[in-house]
């Protein structure tokens, strides 16, 4: 589904979903240049970004090279969300494949964080739950709908709390308390959530930014330990990598042809 104006020559296709990629999107509409958003749809109600906009998935490796070589793409930047590694990857080897330069725009992680070091750090959800189980009998899981049958087995007699966006279609053990909500949020409402639940354990994923930081705030001032799954490594390639927006606009500003 396509919403918004159509593509052009000299089009850039944000590969969005992030609140960096609606920002791209909008200085970039501001700018006059075209630009096409694309969202993966599984978020049954996002936000939108201004442009040009595309939900649904393209096929792959294949159908992405196919839509680069025939919808006038003169630039691609994978704003993704981190631990979209597999549409990283595709987009990697689709724009090698049709000749479309590309760029990642990949916000900071945590790692650099003042209490970085006294946290929990794990390579996958399988490790996360099993460390989470051991450090606590509360835990506030923000992993995402996605990865909540890692949990249910390690953790199905602590008493949990798991927030994510969108419904879940996995089966939550009877101890479990599902909150669906979406941020940005703030740390006093952080702090709240976690002593009214009790939560002695956060898990969240290394997602970097500012957008959801404020449980890791309140987690430090309450005394919360906490896990972080790590972010998978992104397929390497001949494409630049920039932290933010600004930076990002300076790349399409060498990378785009001159409009007359």
């Amino acid at each position: 589904m396509t919403a918004g104006h159509g593509t052009g020559t000299g089009t850039v296709l944000v590969l969005g979903g992030t609140a960096e990629a609606r920002a791209l999107a909008s200085a970039l509409v501001g700018a006059g240049v075209p630009v096409l958003s694309s969202l993966a749809g599984r978020v049954s109600e996002p936000r939108l970004p201004v442009g040009g906009v595309r939900i649904g998935g393209f096929g792959g490796v294949d159908g992405l090279a196919r839509f680069l070589d025939g919808d006038g793409i003169a630039a691609v930047v994978d704003a993704t969300h981190p631990f979209a590694a597999r549409i990283s990857g595709n987009a990697v080897e689709a724009c090698a494949r049709a000749g479309v330069p590309l760029l990642r725009l990949a916000r900071p992680g945590w790692a650099a964080d003042p209490g970085a070091a006294r946290w929990t750090w794990v390579d996958d959800h399988d490790q996360a739950a099993v460390r989470a189980a051991a450090l606590g009998r509360s835990v506030f899981l923000t992993t995402g709908r996605q990865a909540l049958h890692h949990f249910t087995g390690p953790l199905a007699a602590h008493a949990v709390l798991a927030r994510v966006v969108e419904a879940v279609d996995v089966g939550l053990p009877p101890a479990w308390t599902l909150l669906r909500d979406r941020g940005p949020y703030t740390v006093e409402g952080e702090r709240a959530l976690m002593a009214g639940h009790r939560i002695d354990v956060l898990v969240t994923k290394d997602s970097g930014g500012s957008h959801t930081r404020a449980k890791l705030d309140a987690a430090r001032e309450a005394g919360v330990s906490v896990v972080v799954v790590r972010r998978p490594r992104y397929a390497s390639g001949p494409h630049a990598v920039v932290e933010t927006v600004p930076r990002a606009l300076e790349w399409l500003t060498a990378a785009l042809p001159r409009r007359s």
